[in-house]
């Protein structure tokens, strides 16, 4: 069944229009709060949010529903994504929100909703939510309409949370740590974590005035921190994006690090352990053959899903594996959190490089990705994808990959464009398998 509102990460648009309106959010609220409400005690809504402007108004509109149907709502102002999944669970709260667009420019915004396990709601919660966003959801009599509050120790509980996870021998001490926060919902306990276990922090991204949330720093853009990361002669440097659920690295020479390595780091340091369960990762189909080599050769495994890092989830939960993630350097580590968690990440990526007692650019550099291209293409309608001439071109591009490469082609979920993906050990021929396949995707839509 088709969804109206969720998409693959909870509900996200340009503010003020379409269904990121104060409206929409207070109908969320109640039909959310309803439907959790389940049971004679008194039931509890965690919210937090990123730095964006349109927060505060979300917010309110959100605790006016939440409240009008009978549910208390505790706020924790700015924290990020996987804190308010902590703290939906560690408080015992009914359902936990994350106000927050991710990656996205301050302009749009976002609601993610998590369940009283901390993970995010499955399709069927989902689509009942839906449901009831679009009918009439009854009030509560005025003697029971919930109660709202601010905490003030929400930061400290996750930086506690976030600093158990580092191993207990060892620490950051002689470190130098550039930490670029995006002006975004870490902009605090990220580098207060960080300075806790000891390191040397120098923090960018810790600014934000309501619209400057990713521009031009972050996960996104990296370039930031590759400048300071050498300016400061720092031993490493860790950028977070908007809501800190994703996590890309910068060596002390200002070269990118990208979550591929970081999760081929990870579970190795944790195969090494003994840790790692199953013996593999979990990562998309976006993510590069050289990760899936560099595993193979040390008896590991990589199980692959479609793009999402819901689907990551699934699949880690379903076969049960402990490190799972996106190219993007979304990583689920799964002994820790429900869901993607940069900081944490960052933690063990730290531990990693501590435990080497060797440069970042040395430890965290674990293979040479094959040459990968991605190209869009935009289709007016149709279904380009199921003509005879464009199955027949991917057909051959296949056999001729076949044993040298992959070739990825998916339909974008959002908007008319068909992606296509093709990586090898020969960069020439993987630029004409994409140009190849584009043009027939082009030529098919143009006919219909």
């Amino acid at each position: 069944m088709a969804r109206k509102y969720f998409g693959t990460d909870g509900i996200r648009g340009l503010t003020n229009a379409g269904a990121m309106t104060a409206a929409m959010a207070m109908k969320v609220g109640m039909a959310a709060g309803a439907y959790f409400l389940r049971g004679d005690h008194k039931h509890r809504v965690v919210i937090g949010k990123d730095t964006r402007l349109s927060g505060y108004m979300l917010e309110s509109a959100l605790v006016a529903g939440f409240t009008s149907v009978g549910m208390d709502v505790v706020m924790t102002g700015p924290l990020p994504t996987p804190a308010i999944a902590m703290l939906t669970q560690s408080m015992r709260a009914d359902i936990g929100v994350m106000i927050s667009a991710s990656h996205n420019p301050f302009a749009d915004n976002g609601l993610k909703l998590f369940g009283p396990d901390g993970y995010k709601l499955s399709d069927e919660a989902e689509e009942a939510i839906e449901a009831l966003i679009d009918g009439d959801v009854p009030l509560v009599p005025s003697g029971q309409i919930g109660r709202a509050k601010r905490i003030d120790d929400a930061a400290g509980r996750y930086i506690h949370f976030a600093k158990s996870t580092f191993p207990s021998d060892l620490t950051l001490d002689g470190m130098r740590i550039v930490v670029d926060c995006a002006h975004g919902a870490a902009y605090q306990v990220a580098p207060a974590a960080l300075w806790e276990l000891g390191a040397d922090i120098v923090a960018i991204g810790v600014a934000p005035n309501g619209t400057n949330i990713n521009d031009g720093v972050g996960s996104t853009a990296p370039k930031a921190l590759g400048e300071a990361v050498v300016a400061h002669r720092a031993d490493i440097g860790i950028a977070l994006d908007g809501d800190a659920d994703r996590l890309i690295v910068v060596d002390e020479r200002g070269r990118v690090i990208d979550g591929d390595q970081l999760m081929a780091t990870i579970a190795a340091g944790w195969a090494r352990q003994g840790r790692l369960k199953g013996g593999a990762l979990v990562a998309t189909v976006m993510s590069n053959l050289g990760l899936e080599r560099h595993l193979a050769a040390q008896g590991l495994g990589l199980v692959r899903t479609k793009v999402g890092d819901r689907h990551v989830l699934e699949a880690m939960r379903a076969r049960g594996h402990n490190v799972g993630g996106e190219q993007s350097g979304h990583i689920i580590l799964s002994d820790y959190a429900t869901t993607g968690d940069g900081l944490v990440a960052a933690l063990q990526v730290l531990a990693e490089v501590k435990r080497a007692s060797a440069p970042a650019s040395e430890v965290l550099h674990r293979f040479e990705p094959l040459p990968q291209l991605l190209r869009n293409v935009r289709f007016a309608g149709g279904k380009p994808l199921d003509a005879a001439p464009v199955r027949a071109a991917i057909a051959e591009v296949e056999a001729e990959l076949s044993g040298r490469g992959r070739l990825v082609i998916r339909p974008s979920g959002t908007e008319p464009v068909i992606r296509v993906m093709a990586e090898g050990d020969d960069a020439a021929q993987v630029e004409r398998a994409v140009a190849r396949i584009c043009d027939a995707v082009t030529a098919a839509a143009t006919q219909e």
